[in-house]
């Protein structure tokens, strides 16, 4: 198999995210949820509302429902009946009466308007109105919020707790979701230990596997860690084979660089296909993505901060192309940096900053410190990416920056 990673330059990161977007295939497999199982699955069609909600003209007020042009001969009309959710009104309000009514009755036949009951007096069996009222006011129209066959939820949404009321709302009970991606994560290292080992001299505590299963778990998944494998190439080998059986895509940390024991591309070299490897960012340049028998792969840095900037910024997109997904939506606003920002020219750079508005209404942007691909807490303390063309030098303090905000899956 031929080494595309041996072509020189770096892949510029728009090319690498159209590049690998193009070449995965969502999934297909589909379930039917009861609504309450539904949240945060992924919708595998159109949800049309069978019925108009509300389904009926009601009430926005606890007050008299009546014709409107029933005063225009005079301000008192006589009371009718009474008109309560879930127990309407059953006759019909005729010219010169009006109905007792409460907030979200349906509106009793030959009504047209409401009048809230503070505008009203009583008179024996009578109600004088005070003020003269325009035809439907403080009345919810049958299909004012959604009208029958529309279409309310497109296939694609994820699902949320607002979603599954409004389904409930519309009298559904069940909903058609894609199934839940399985995807496996490997790290790689002779140095790293789990949380609660006793670190030797030269070990490290292994952070990657458990900030990218949160990140995941947002996404809805099912997650197969395959924990810690040593710097071995059988064994790597070994995890990425069943790894493959198991999963639709596989997320490895460590061993995408040119160390001595960094095996994990001759692995995938061997076992699939490596689409391209080395992309133009900072941090996170020893990036791999290609294809394995059965699933996809992410080869992510080791390095804490380029592991987890690539998972978002190029895995995460890759994994809602897998499930069908609507894409992330990245929001980026422009803001007067407070500090110098160091940077050279060559590969965009992902820096980490606190984004705030001064007194005077302005967007400022404050670097979170050292920028080393190793610092983690510059993540921990940031809301945003501060977002530095390839060829864009340093950038002196009260230069216009770009500021992408960091969304719902890193908060």
């Amino acid at each position: 198999m031929s080494d595309c990673c041996s072509a020189p330059g770096l892949l510029p990161f728009e090319t690498a995210l159209e590049k690998m977007l193009g070449s995965i295939t969502p999934i297909v497999e589909t379930l039917e949820l009861a609504i309450d199982d539904a949240q945060h699955y992924v919708l595998a069609e159109d949800v049309l509302s069978p019925m108009n909600v509300p389904p009926h003209d009601n009430s926005a007020m606890d007050g008299y429902a009546f014709a409107a042009d029933s005063l225009k001969d005079g301000m008192v009309l006589t009371l009718a009946g009474k008109s309560f959710a879930g127990a309407p009104f059953a006759g019909v309000c005729r010219a010169g009466e009006c109905v007792r009514i409460m907030t979200g009755a349906k509106l009793p036949a030959g009504c047209d308007t409401v009048e809230m009951q503070e505008n009203c007096t009583v008179i024996g069996a009578g109600i004088e109105f005070l003020k003269p009222r325009s035809r439907g006011d403080h009345v919810r129209n049958a299909g004012e919020d959604i009208k029958s066959g529309q279409a309310v939820l497109a296939k694609g949404h994820r699902l949320t707790a607002v979603d599954i009321g409004v389904l409930a709302s519309l009298g559904l009970g069940t909903v058609k979701v894609y199934r839940k991606l399985n995807v496996a994560l490997i790290a790689t290292g002779d140095e790293l230990k789990s949380p609660g080992q006793v670190l030797t001299p030269g070990d490290i505590y292994e952070s990657n596997s458990y900030v990218l299963s949160a990140l995941l778990k947002k996404l809805n998944v099912n997650v197969i860690d395959f924990g810690i494998i040593q710097d071995d190439y059988q064994l790597i080998k070994e995890a990425f084979v069943k790894a493959d059986e198991q999963a639709d895509a596989v997320i490895s940390s460590g061993g995408v660089s040119v160390g001595e024991a960094d095996y994990t591309k001759d692995v995938l070299d061997e076992l699939g296909q490596i689409d391209f490897w080395k992309i133009a960012i900072k941090p996170g340049k020893p990036f791999a993505f290609g294809q394995l028998s059965n699933s996809i792969f992410f080869g992510l840095p080791g390095n804490p901060v380029s592991a987890l900037v690539t998972a978002h910024q190029l895995a995460l997109p890759g994994l809602l192309k897998l499930q069908n997904a609507e894409p992330v939506k990245r929001i980026t606003v422009t803001a007067t940096t407070v500090t110098d920002l160091r940077k050279s020219p060559g590969r965009m750079d992902l820096q980490r900053g606190v984004l705030s508005v001064n007194e005077t209404g302005e967007n400022i942007v404050t670097s979170t410190g050292a920028q080393g691909s190793g610092i983690l807490s510059s993540l921990a303390r940031a809301n945003c990416y501060i977002v530095l063309p390839r060829e864009q030098g340093r950038v002196a303090a009260g230069e216009q920056v770009s500021v992408q905000l960091f969304d719902q899956y890193l908060q």
